[in-house]
């Protein structure tokens, strides 16, 4: 059994298993596979596609749902920590999927729980198995993952999808252009990883430029949600919508445009019906690449697991997370933080400790 954390947790070969094993479950009957499972499914935030495709993959995999998809029905509203729910739910389930507002809650999930924890995304920190549906549609579109050049458009500071993508497209040589303003830029932390690796990236704050380049243009939503201020979202809001104007014509024509959804007014829906537009074929690819992460979380499928390079991971009561919408601002943990080259990061959010 394997939880789905990080894509810090994945080698390349193992992003290629799941993908394989997505594609030779897609369309096919396979309610045999998950039968007699029950997948807890703890969803402290809104969702639609994850949630929804999720519990598809579930059913078709011949298992049941058990869960909630707001905290405010729950023992949370009673005071209950993160992890007494967890502790709760690993005795009626199998493998848990969860969605928390807190960066790190997922890793701190996992290190609580008997049974595999999925990350369904955990604040602003990661993703992964939307990383994993992005790059099973990459395959699809263009046969390959390798060097492909990658725009990401919009919240970049916030946005977890992105920071699990970035993660996951390292390994397979590919080119980044950031683009965004610089108060919602891409994170220093990423930047500083993409340095350390000597991989390309740049910073702009307009994609009209960079279209003839791009292979894959990843748009984003401002999440209005994540920002500490309305003031601060306000100033930025609206900031990157694209069109049939501002692409056709414009940009390679093979490019492709993702999306993770939902959209609010970033991509117009003039842009559905060309053959750029794949943001609802990717979010449809959420039900096999899902389907493939339950059959490897529970072991039932044969896989090629590698090991991972050991983390050097210690525990002190002076070093702290800098990041105030970590795991570890509301819950008791071992404070755990990880030393990479001399650089130190929180174990649970990935952020700079002190």
């Amino acid at each position: 059994m394997r939880d789905f954390i990080s894509m810090k947790d994945f080698t390349k070969n193992d992003i290629l298993e799941v993908l394989k094993v997505a594609s030779e479950l897609e369309g096919k009957n396979s309610t045999e596979l998950l039968k007699n499972s029950i997948v807890g499914s703890l969803f402290f935030e809104p969702s639609t596609r994850t949630r929804l495709s999720f519990t598809s993959a579930v059913y078709r995999l011949g298992g049941q749902v058990l869960g909630f998809d707001s905290p405010d029905a729950t023992s949370l509203k009673k005071g209950e920590s993160l992890r007494d729910t967890i502790k709760m739910t690993e005795a009626y389930s199998d493998v848990i999927v969860m969605r928390h507002p807190k960066d790190g809650a997922a890793r701190f999930a996992a290190d609580v729980s008997k049974v595999p924890v999925i990350n369904a995304g955990d604040g602003a920190n990661e993703h992964p198995s939307q990383t994993l549906l992005d790059l099973y549609t990459i395959q699809k579109e263009f046969g390959s993952i390798e060097n492909k050049k990658v725009a990401f458009v919009g919240d970049l500071k916030y946005g977890r999808t992105v920071h699990s993508l970035t993660k996951a497209l390292e390994m397979f040589n590919c080119e980044f252009y950031f683009v965004a303003p610089e108060s919602i830029q891409i994170p220093e932390y990423i930047t500083r990883e993409l340095d350390s690796k000597g991989i390309k990236y740049t910073l702009v704050d307009d994609y009209k430029d960079i279209l003839k380049e791009i292979d894959v243009m990843y748009m984003t939503r401002i999440q209005k949600e994540r920002f500490d201020s309305i003031e601060e979202y306000e100033k930025v809001a609206g900031i990157y919508i694209i069109n049939k104007e501002s692409i056709l014509g414009r940009c390679k024509e093979n490019m492709i445009i993702l999306h993770p959804l939902p959209r609010v007014d970033e991509i117009e829906i003039d842009l559905d019906e060309t053959k750029y537009a794949r943001y609802f074929e990717q979010a449809a690819n959420g039900v096999p690449t899902r389907e493939a992460i339950f059959a490897i979380a529970l072991d039932k499928v044969d896989v090629v697991k590698e090991s991972m390079e050991e983390k050097d991971i210690k525990k002190s009561e002076t070093v702290v997370c800098l990041n105030e919408k970590c795991i570890t601002k509301v819950e008791k943990t071992e404070n755990k933080y990880v030393v990479n080259k001399n650089h130190k990061y929180c174990y649970y959010c990935n952020k700079d400790v002190k």
